[in-house]
C-alpha cells in the first residue's frame, strides 16, 4: 500500500508549508502559510480521500444573512467550500480530495484556492465575524 501521509508531507515540503503539527496514527497534519493567510490548516489522510479543514469564523447573533452569503460565495470557489461544522457555528473552508492518484498540481489548486478566498474575501469574513443581528 503507498504511503499517502509521507507523499501528503512532502507536497507540503515542495510547497514551503510550514508544518506545525503531524500525527502519523491519526493521518493528521496542521500547517501554516502565514503569507498566504493559511494558519492551522488541518489536513487529514483517510484513503480514499485527503481532507483539508480550515477554520475561517464563528456565527454570532443571527446568521441568515450570513448563511445565504456564503452560499452565493460558494458558486465562486474553485476548489472547496465553505461548510459549518457540527454545532452550526463555525464556517470551515473544507475540500476532499482523491488520495490514490493525487498530484502535487491538484493538491496545489486547493491550497491556492483558500488562499484566493481568504485574500479576496477577507472583508466580508470580518464583517460576518462581529457580532450582528441580520
Amino acid at each position: 500500500m503507498k504511503d499517502y501521509f509521507n507523499l501528503v508531507k512532502s507536497y507540503l515540503l515542495q510547497l514551503q508549508m510550514e508544518i506545525r503539527h503531524e500525527n502519523r496514527q491519526q493521518g493528521i497534519l496542521v500547517v501554516n502559510n502565514v503569507e498566504e493567510g493559511i494558519v492551522n490548516l488541518i489536513l487529514c489522510v483517510a484513503p480514499p480521500i485527503l481532507i483539508f479543514e480550515q477554520y475561517i469564523f464563528e456565527i454570532s447573533g443571527s446568521p441568515n444573512g450570513v448563511y445565504k452569503a456564503l452560499l452565493q460565495k460558494n458558486r465562486d470557489i474553485i476548489h472547496g467550500s465553505f461548510v459549518l461544522d457540527e454545532t452550526g457555528a463555525r464556517v470551515i473552508f473544507r475540500d476532499t480530495l482523491q488520495i490514490e492518484n493525487l498530484d502535487i498540481n491538484e493538491f496545489e489548486a486547493t491550497l491556492n484556492s483558500l488562499s484566493l478566498l481568504l485574500s479576496e474575501y477577507a472583508g466580508q469574513i470580518i464583517n460576518f465575524s462581529k457580532k450582528h443581528t441580520v
